[in-house]
């Protein structure tokens, strides 16, 4: 019914895509949250320097 190395190519076609499938969640989801952290954090670093210099 089916060769050996059909099966080898359907394992392989299986074996991307999930590959493909997890980083495009991955790539999705957390890389957006990761950055938009990054950001908040730096806006907020630079918050606390203006009201520091402010202060004096």
């Amino acid at each position: 019914m089916f060769e050996f190395s059909q099966y080898l190519g359907f394992l392989a076609f299986l074996t991307i895509l999930t590959i493909g499938f997890w980083l495009m969640i991955f790539l999705v989801h957390f890389v957006p949250y990761w950055i938009g952290g990054a950001l908040f954090e730096l806006y907020k670093e630079k918050k606390a320097k203006k009201e520091l210099e402010q202060a004096k």
